[in-house]
């Protein structure tokens, strides 16, 4: 187990330093991340280097006893550069240029920029890549953050056509991958194609989903340029890139294939505000945080989603490479945390599968946008609640590392894709249908019966999974339906969900019946689909325990084929539930959205039928989590929390943990 703090020593004047590294140090931290935002400090000239500030810096870090990591400094340009080469700089959707002044302000398909980028980061691979003082690089910082994944310029035009002729070869191919004979949109010439701006009105969901594949291995490819050069330039070091949790825009998956091991930055008192909405069903989105939650200690399933998918990202184990530890300043509200609270942030991150945690930031700013933003040291760099929270966890350091060498398996996988998300953001058919909101409600129900799982990209090995739950497979085509056949044939469960198979991989609906190319496999047809309006159900008949209607907000009627029904809609127009055997497994097909307490009541009945293990009774507001023989108990309640686990009475004290 590693801890660690972000440090920015050209913030502060150079006589600190020394006073700062031996605080760091006595505190127990082993590593320091600097420089991702000090370009301007390093080259205040083009081309003319400053390389003594952070040779000293590296220095006064390394003769305290601290590693450190080196963030690479382009997510910030110096002014130098945007005002000699405005064409780096992002054009939003409404054809807005972003100016300087900020951060994640430029293009990534931009030439210029790219070059610049690969010129700091090789002076800086050349001087630091082989110093044993450094084990690791960050690249840039938060990829896509502040609405910066997409750039509509002429240069990203330019880069969209040229992708679109490598992945369709003729114009006919993209007509009718696209639809384009609709409304007249057929294209005659690639140079009539444009990126899917604000200046339509009512675009082309194919072309803006490829829109969105565009820009995200925009960022691909940006990345991998500098990945490239520091495995030349330092090898044997480590190389990551600091995610944003459950952020929509990239494609996570993609982003972090080249790297080590996936980081996120965690802040938890904001991280409910931020993703809320996209969770929670309708009417419940209004509260910020959930009342039975202490009021400092955001939604512990929440952050747990987001937790989960950075491990799930590399399928190993991941570093929070910001952990809050007080208050935070971009929030509508920003309450203050007490003690206690980051302890039980670091033990939650842990049980997820965190190996290191790193601090945001060492002392509070004094100037610019993150002046309210706290660290671990007060603006007049007295001891912060972080700092005092670190101190007590310094004498769990020794179980720390006992739990981190474990490993965070899990008998259920989530089937998760981007493009499944984007295609449903881009037509919800009802409004408040989301992509996460739907995966939510599995994850849930599963985390409050303490059961592990993983989020699973659809290129990901299934068979570590004796459950597969894919809570709607949108886009489907013949490989996918292959791949889950021969997964269910060695002997799987998988789950399919509404809306699977609805449309093929360019975002076109299907022309077989549905669910697509998943029919054969679900062995039953989807006769008729709707979205019900609030307060609409059809209650539901089956034998599955406590699994009680009304089916509401999404529901299919289903046809059994080769399958067995186990549900089937009161108003007798067809199955709600079915269950069909191929080879040594089975696919189970849910016709209608579920609540948490239907999916909770699936989810036993089928744990029940593989022999899985859960912990019954699991009261509200207490999280458990398993890493090979340790059970994790923590309460994000204010009162203390009784619970018995193994015959044996517990009791776990509010915002407090217990690990057996």
């Amino acid at each position: 187990m590693k801890f660690g703090v972000c440090y920015y020593p050209e913030h502060w004047p150079e006589e600190r330093w020394p006073e700062d590294a031996r605080m760091m140090r006595e505190l127990g931290l082993d590593v320091v991340r600097i420089a991702e935002f000090a370009w301007a400090k390093m080259e205040p000239a083009p081309g003319a280097y400053d390389w003594d500030w952070l040779d000293r810096a590296i220095d006064v870090l390394a003769e305290a006893g601290l590693a450190v990591i080196l963030g690479t400094p382009t997510a910030a340009p110096p002014a130098w550069l945007t005002r000699a080469h405005p064409e780096i700089l992002r054009v939003d959707a409404n054809g807005r240029f972003r100016d300087h002044g900020t951060r994640r302000h430029t293009c990534p398909n931009s030439p210029t920029y790219r070059q610049f980028s690969r010129q700091i980061v090789q002076a800086m691979g050349e001087r630091y890549g082989r110093d044993p003082r450094i084990i690791g690089w960050q690249i840039d910082n938060e990829f896509g953050g502040g609405g910066s994944a997409r750039c509509y310029c002429e240069q990203c035009a330019a880069a969209f056509r040229t992708r679109l002729r490598e992945k369709y070869g003729v114009l006919d191919a993209l007509n009718d991958a696209w639809g384009t004979i609709f409304w007249s949109q057929t294209y005659t010439d690639w140079a009539q194609i444009r990126p899917p701006s604000d200046h339509i009105d009512k675009k082309n969901p194919s072309h803006v989903l490829d829109y969105y594949r565009f820009a995200s291995d925009s960022f691909v490819g940006y990345q991998q340029e500098q990945v490239d050069l520091l495995r030349r330039l330092a090898p044997g070091r480590f190389i990551t890139h600091n995610f944003m949790g459950l952020f929509r825009d990239l494609d996570q998956f993609g982003m972090a294939a080249p790297l080590d091991f996936a980081t996120w930055d965690n802040y938890p008192t904001g991280n409910p505000e931020r993703w809320r909405t996209l969770l929670y069903p309708p009417g419940a989105d209004a509260n910020r945080n959930d009342p039975l939650y202490a009021y400092d200690v955001g939604d512990p399933h929440v952050t747990g989603l987001a937790h989960e998918l950075t491990r799930s990202l590399k399928n190993a184990p991941f570093w929070i490479m910001e952990q809050q530890c007080g208050h935070i300043n971009w929030a509508q509200f920003n309450p203050g945390v007490r003690r206690g609270t980051p302890r039980l942030w670091t033990w939650h991150a842990v049980a997820a599968g965190a190996e290191a945690i790193v601090y945001f930031r060492w002392r509070a700013t004094l100037y610019a946008q993150e002046q309210y933003h706290s660290g671990l040291l007060r603006h007049d760099g007295s001891p912060d609640v972080g700092y005092h929270d670190h101190l007590a966890l310094q004498a769990e350091r020794a179980l720390l590392d006992a739990v981190t060498a474990q490993p965070a398996d899990a008998p259920v996988g989530i089937l998760f894709d981007y493009a499944d998300l984007w295609a449903l953001q881009l037509q919800p058919h009802r409004q408040d249908f989301g992509y996460l909101r739907l995966v939510y409600v599995y994850y849930l129900a599963l985390r409050r019966l303490g059961m592990a799982v993983h989020l699973v990209p659809k290129t990901a090995v299934f068979t570590p999974y004796r459950l597969l739950i894919a809570p709607t497979a949108h886009l489907a085509d013949g490989p996918l339906a292959q791949k889950l056949a021969d997964y269910t044939h060695n002997g799987g469960t998988l789950l399919l969900g509404v809306r699977s198979g609805f449309k093929t991989p360019s975002n076109r609906v299907t022309d077989q019946p549905l669910p697509g190319a998943l029919r054969d496999l679900a062995g039953a047809t989807v006769t008729s689909w709707q979205a019900l309006p609030p307060g609409v159900g059809v209650d539901i008949h089956t034998a599955v325990p406590h699994l009680t209607g009304p089916a509401t907000y999404w529901i299919e009627t289903l046809a059994a084929e080769t399958a067995v029904p186990l549900a089937a809609y009161a108003d007798g127009s067809g199955a709600a539930l079915t269950e069909h055997g191929v080879g040594n497994g089975r696919v189970l097909y849910l016709g209608f959205y579920p609540t948490e307490a239907q999916a909770r009541a699936l989810l036993l009945h089928l744990a029940g039928q593989l022999v899985l293990e859960w912990l019954p009774d699991l009261p509200p507001g207490l999280v458990a989590a398993r890493r090979g023989p340790y059970t994790i108990l923590l309460n994000f309640t204010e009162q203390p929390i009784a619970y018995t686990l193994n015959a044996r009475p517990l009791v776990v004290g509010g915002r407090d943990v217990v690990v057996i």
